[in-house]
């Protein structure tokens, strides 16, 4: 059975852009007789704000979408990253890096020949080679890090990886192309490539709808599968929806909020057909 889900950050309205990837999961899994899930990726306690998650569900079912089962929340379930997180530590697969986003541009600017991945510069390994003494030292010190994955240690566990994306086909995966990437900090025990990653599993998600700016996230998403034994799905990365000018609608165009729209009169089924989804 196909499973499907949308899984928005409420850290503003939802927009345009959400409609159009909340409606390609919905329809692929209810055209199927599947199920369509709902998710709240609120990791970042910082930024995300009752007030949107609230609104979410509500904004989904005045536009006519109807989802499976309980809304999975994030924060409600760190205990299931931690245990993910222990099983890679456990396994050799993580480092403490200490670097400030500040340090690490400062790093890459001094290399002129700094390594470049789908998503800009790659991290260049400043703190993969520290002594387990300093490690230690600096965390009993208090000192803020962040948790990477050693992406050439974890390749050398497994054999070549691919993924299936109902759009482009058949992929190699290459997790080394984005570099070692952070999976927590001190402060929050997942980023998104592991929770993303954790929760499809945990949820049976057959069939990934995303966008395809989240299209380079997968070769990374895919390693930490096979790295955590889990099952692997499908994905279908969906083109982004832009306005007159070209430009990907965001959260800070506010008047292409569903919110906003529905505010202005405008009907669901207008708006279902505004996101890409004519009737």
């Amino acid at each position: 059975m196909i499973v499907t889900r949308f899984a928005p950050s409420p850290t503003g309205s939802l927009h345009l852009g959400h409609a159009h990837s909340a409606l390609t999961g919905w329809r692929a899994a209810r055209r199927a007789g599947g199920r369509f899930l709902l998710r709240l990726e609120d990791i970042d306690q910082m930024r995300c704000r009752p007030e949107f998650a609230a609104a979410i569900p509500e904004d989904l079912a005045w536009l006519g979408l109807d989802w499976d089962g309980p809304v999975r929340v994030q924060s409600e379930h760190f205990a299931d990253y931690r245990a993910a997180l222990g099983r890679l530590q456990a396994a050799g697969l993580l480092y403490p890096c200490f670097c400030t986003r500040a340090v690490i541009k400062a790093e890459m600017a001094r290399s002129v020949a700094a390594p470049h991945g789908p998503e800009g510069p790659l991290y260049p390994g400043t703190c993969r080679a520290l002594e387990p003494a300093e490690r230690a030292q600096r965390i009993a010190a208090g000192e803020s890090f962040a948790l990477r994955l050693d992406v050439a240690a974890a390749l050398a566990r497994c054999a070549p990886l691919f993924w299936e994306d109902e759009l482009a086909g058949r992929i190699a995966a290459d997790p080394a192309s984005l570099g070692d990437v952070v999976l927590a900090r001190k402060e929050t025990p997942a980023s998104y490539h592991l929770a993303v990653t954790l929760d499809d599993a945990l949820q049976a998600v057959t069939l990934v709808t995303r966008g395809v700016d989240l299209f380079a996230a997968t070769h990374i998403h895919r390693l930490l599968q096979a790295l955590l034994d889990l099952p692997v799905p499908r994905w279908r990365h969906h083109r982004l929806l832009t306005d007159a000018t070209g430009r990907r609608f965001a959260k800070r165009d506010r008047a292409q909020t569903l919110r906003a729209l529905r505010d202005a009169g405008h009907a669901p089924a207008e708006v279902r057909r505004l996101a890409g989804f004519p009737d």
